[in-house]
């Protein structure tokens, strides 16, 4: 990202830039000093549930890396949750974030399939990041995904 790490940690912590950058977020605040309020409607092809849940925060290492974890209820649809840690390094001027994340669901919503919940998954992630520069004003420049 063409920014300094410090901006881009800030701007991952400010509920106002991350409500622009996460695709169908209707709400996201902090509700208490490591964890926030989500409301976000999620589009899995034929169905798009709302999911309200909750985030929070932890192994903080201001402006270099955490771990967001977070779980949602999609009504009668079951719960989705995931993580994902974060790590933020220097490359000059710019800053590298990299992430690695994991989730899962249940319910109604493994019925729909593993292929259309990670393909829904893979666009909001990507949806983000393009969001996410935009809203912090940074040009954003993907590097070669690593699979594990």
């Amino acid at each position: 990202m063409s920014a300094p790490r410090a901006r881009i940690w800030d701007a991952l912590n400010d509920p106002e830039m991350l409500k622009a950058a996460i695709p169908g977020c209707h709400l996201i605040a902090w509700s208490g000093p490591q964890t926030l309020d989500l409301e976000i409607k999620v589009n899995l092809g034929v169905m798009h549930p709302t999911f309200k849940g909750e985030l929070a925060l932890s192994n903080i290492v201001p402006a270099v890396s955490y771990t967001l974890s977070g779980r949602g209820k999609g009504g009668m649809l079951g719960l989705a949750e995931g993580s994902a840690d974060v790590i933020l390094k220097d490359d000059g001027e710019n800053t590298i974030l990299t992430f690695i994340a994991n989730g899962g669901a249940s319910g109604q919503i493994m019925k729909l399939g593993k292929a259309i919940i990670g393909n829904s998954a893979q666009r909001i992630i990507d949806s983000f990041f393009e969001r996410f520069g935009s809203a912090a004003g940074v040009e954003v420049i993907p590097l070669p995904r690593e699979n594990s």
